[in-house]
């Protein structure tokens, strides 16, 4: 349906998870007609943990209707219970927003569209969903120029626990009504930004089997368990690469090559503080590479038990470096131009070479003040 001009209504929608069709309901908040840039947002100048240069902190105005994009594939129940809960968490602080419902093959535009809106309206555009889902949402806010906010509804939330956000709906909503935007470093392989990890070989085979084993047992941490099981003792494909950063380029033959952007993952797999640092990868600046080489069925269950206790980085048969950006290189594709990757929990096809790199220019995150983050 067409919606009615809200400029001056004080009217504000909310979206029933029809296909993104919306209903109206009333805030009576004033609309600051004098958007200022928060306080603790970053100038031209500033730097992410002293180490790269940052754009400009988008304006954002908190009187601004935020604009809430949710993954619908969980079910109308599911997206009721999610709709019902952010709406009281805004008639709670007298705040506006947006609550637009998408089904996979539509969260791409649908994420665009909210940033568009949230950028012109200095608001900021909110995921609320698992990785996957921050991540299109993220790409999306990224592109932009507009804030992104999060409410984690994943298995593992990585990106939103490094953040502080809670894992709770309706905690995570009030803690982010209480947030002001902060830079966050971002990262891409090619055109596609990640923000947990990215990875080519027997990892993106390992998410496939994860969400076949979820279609079947259901969504928890055990489950996703036992299919990294299935896939790791049934790994049979070597990659060779060849694998450039700063002044080195390596051949190698691999399992996998996994890049991580996430400090919270890398820690609770012991990847967190050790290896070799580039000398042009500073403080914050710079993803982790991890090659995991071909190894035997013993050595992968040995593997398996050192990654569940978080002391991957002893395990023999890994390799790791720390850096700004590489090049990656597949030399044997059998005549195609393209290789499986997989990032933040998605899989596609990309051509060859991947470029992966920390990206100049951060994401403006919406993160509440230290004492109010998520334990």
């Amino acid at each position: 349906m067409t919606a009615p001009d809200r400029r001056g209504s004080g009217r504000h929608p909310i979206a029933y998870p029809a296909r993104c069709s919306t209903i109206w309901i009333r805030h009576d908040i004033p609309r600051d007609p004098f958007p200022t840039r928060p306080s603790r947002c970053a100038g031209t100048n500033a730097r992410v943990g002293g180490a790269l240069p940052l754009m400009q902190c988008p304006l954002f105005n908190p009187a601004a209707a935020l604009q809430f994009v949710v993954n619908g594939r969980s079910g109308h129940a599911d997206a009721e219970a999610t709709r019902e809960v952010i709406e009281a968490g805004l008639h709670e602080a007298g705040r506006a927003g947006a609550v637009l419902f998408a089904l996979p093959d539509e969260l791409v535009r649908v994420a665009r569209e909210a940033a568009t809106r949230a950028r012109s309206e200095n608001s900021a555009v909110v995921a609320v969903g698992g990785d996957g889902t921050i991540n299109t949402v993220a790409q999306a806010a990224h592109a932009a120029g507009c804030t992104l906010g999060v409410i984690p509804r994943g298995t593992f939330n990585y990106f939103a626990r490094e953040h502080g956000a809670p894992t709770e709906t309706s905690d995570a909503v009030r803690w982010l009504l209480d947030a002001r935007p902060e830079p966050v470093q971002i990262s891409a392989i090619n055109e596609q930004v990640f923000l947990v990890n990215a990875s080519l070989g027997l990892y993106p085979d390992l998410l496939q089997d994860r969400e076949a084993w979820k279609a079947r047992f259901g969504r928890s941490r055990w489950v996703a368990f036992g299919a990294g099981i299935a896939t790791l003792l049934r790994a049979q494909r070597r990659l060779k690469l060849s694998i450039a950063w700063d002044t080195e380029v390596r051949s190698v033959r691999a399992l996998t090559l996994f890049v991580g952007n996430n400090r919270l993952q890398l820690e609770q797999l012991g990847l967190g503080d050790v290896g070799e640092r580039s000398e042009g990868a500073e403080a914050d600046a710079h993803v982790t590479a991890v090659i995991l080489k071909p190894i035997g069925t013993l050595a992968m269950l040995a593997l398996m038990l050192r990654g569940a206790l978080g002391q991957l980085g002893e395990a023999g048969g890994i390799e790791r470096f720390v850096c700004q950006r590489l090049e990656v290189k597949p030399t044997r594709l059998l005549g195609r131009r393209r290789v499986k990757v997989a990032f933040d929990g998605e899989v596609g096809w990309m051509r060859a070479p991947l470029t992966i790199r920390v990206l100049p220019q951060p994401l403006w995150l919406l993160k509440a003040a230290p004492s109010k983050a998520a334990p």
